[in-house]
């Protein structure tokens, strides 16, 4: 209701922008949401853990270091996993207090784990000294091909993340490891935030029609 002496009277071309702009609003605010739940949907389809066989090669053992857990200070321990058809695959084996490679079963293995496009990475300082390269088996981050080309393994373009105990043919000791791994952060919220944004866009377009289209009547002579 308005105050009297006022009248909703927008322009024509007022009207015909803010339909437009509430209905561009709109529409690709559907579209992100539709994205996100595209995003949720992938990483639900990529939690399901999936068996893997083949023997771990432990000479080719890596170390990320500055790991903590728990806030206990540790490493992620990395692992190639070689395929029954030859194939080789990095395998985050799991947290550990020590850089120091855990008890592994020769001969075949197998356990359930998770694709991850790449390994962990934790935050380090830009080199910009020159200096070398890490190229121990300690090290703060690494890539499948910083991974390939030390170790000199052909690897798949992958991780896979482990999720269960190794199941072997002959008994051994736990290998100690953990693996309480983060939550795989999906993309689904950047799309979301999007959403927001184009749909608040759509809101603001008819609060300014409405605003501009009030007019005050000229009293009559």
């Amino acid at each position: 209701m308005l105050p009297t002496g006022y009248r909703f009277r927008p322009a024509w071309w007022g009207v015909l922008l803010a339909a437009a702009g509430c209905a561009a609003g709109i529409a690709l605010g559907h579209w992100q949401s539709g994205r996100a739940d595209e995003k949720r949907a992938a990483a639900a389809a990529a939690q399901r853990p999936e068996t893997w066989r083949g023997a771990l090669l432990a000479r080719h053992t890596l170390f990320l270091q500055n790991r903590p857990h728990r806030g206990k200070p540790g490493y992620y321990v990395v692992q190639p996993l070689r395929t029954a058809e030859g194939r080789h695959v990095l395998v985050l084996r799991g947290w550990s207090a020590a850089a120091a490679a855990p008890p592994t079963p020769a001969g075949t293995v197998s356990f359930k784990g998770v694709r991850r496009e790449r390994l962990p990475r934790a935050y380090e300082v830009a080199n910009t000294a020159g200096d070398a390269p890490e190229s121990g088996r300690v090290r703060q981050n690494a890539s499948i091909g910083e991974f390939s080309a030390w170790s000199g393994l052909a690897l798949e373009p992958y991780v896979v993340e482990q999720r269960s105990a190794l199941v072997v043919t002959q008994p051994s000791a736990s290998d100690g490891l953990v693996r309480e791994w983060p939550a795989a952060e999906s993309g689904a919220a950047k799309h979301e935030a999007y959403a927001l944004q184009w749909y608040s866009l759509a809101g603001l377009c008819v609060v300014l029609l409405v605003v501009l289209g009030v007019k005050r009547e000229k009293p009559s002579s």
